[in-house]
């Protein structure tokens, strides 16, 4: 037989806050500052008690330009190459979107973008 302990405090008519999966993409060409946004973000979801899944390293995008050094194309075939990396991090949540509030209103580093996407 299993004793199951019942809750006094517990309140049956009051609804809880839905838990939503939230995923949140990190975006930027400065490695340094993107792990420390999302380390920042991962320990402030951790201090609250909810799931937390990454951050996951997504493949670097390596954006190349290619040009003749020379402006009018006469003299030696030069060429200059240029070339951004973009970094980017997946993490997951799963808690209320008023939690989610409270978690992302940490300062952002400088060229971090975020994107916030809830699902059902």
């Amino acid at each position: 037989m299993s004793y199951v302990a019942k809750d006094k405090d517990f309140d049956a008519s009051a609804p809880a806050a839905k838990a939503h999966k939230i995923r949140i993409t990190l975006t930027s060409r400065n490695v340094k500052n993107l792990e420390k946004f999302s380390n920042d973000l991962i320990n402030r979801a951790k201090d609250k008690d909810l799931r937390v899944k990454g951050p996951v390293r997504l493949p670097t995008k390596v954006l190349r330009i290619t040009t003749r050094k020379s402006p009018c194309g006469e003299g030696s075939k030069t060429w200059d190459r240029y070339e951004m990396k973009i970094h980017k991090r997946l993490i997951d949540l799963t808690a209320s979107s008023d939690i989610v509030k409270q978690i992302t209103s940490i300062s952002l580093e400088p060229g971090v973008d975020v994107e916030v996407t809830i699902a059902a």
